[in-house]
Parts: structure tokens; C-alpha cells; sequence
């Protein structure tokens, strides 16, 4: 699912699942050692696109919720999904 940012049918909950997907997948790619890698570019840039309009308190939610549900410290994830920082 490519997000198209004009499409007037774009709704809040399709952003939150965008940086919820992207988040879940590198998860599984990093910490689950899953069979099958599910982090394509498709996913990230979605991601990528959605947290320009998604406040910092849905997405810290996101990721908390996320790392608790998987067992994953929260510190460790952060850095997972922006290594660079």
C-alpha cells in the first residue's frame, strides 16, 4: 500500500498503520530473527510519509506499545528505527 498523500480518501488511522507496519517489521527483521524479512522500501518510505503528519505522542505510542507487546526495551528500538540518532 503506496500512500498517497493527495487522495482526499487518506484518513488518519491509514497513517497510524503505515508507522505501525513499519514499525512491527523492523522488529521482526531485528529482534524476532523472523524467516522472512518484511521491511521493504514500500514500508519504510510510507512510514517515513505518515510521521510528517502523525504527532509525536501517536507515534511514541506506537512504538511503546510495540516494544512491550514483542519484549523489546524501548531504548533498543529507538535505536533500531533511527540508528543515526
Amino acid at each position: 500500500m503506496t500512500l498517497d498523500l493527495n487522495d482526499p480518501e487518506l484518513e488518519f488511522s491509514d497513517l497510524v498503520y503505515a508507522y505501525q507496519s513499519w514499525v512491527m517489521a523492523i522488529i521482526n527483521d531485528e529482534k524476532l530473527e523472523g524467516e522472512e524479512t518484511l521491511l521493504t522500501d514500500e514500508i519504510a518510505e510510507d512510514a517515513l510519509n505518515s510521521m510528517r503528519f502523525l504527532p509525536g505522542e501517536v507515534t511514541s505510542a506506537i512504538e511503546t506499545s510495540l516494544a512491550r507487546v514483542y519484549d523489546v526495551d524501548a531504548d533498543e528500538l529507538a535505536n533500531l528505527l533511527f540508528p543515526e540518532d
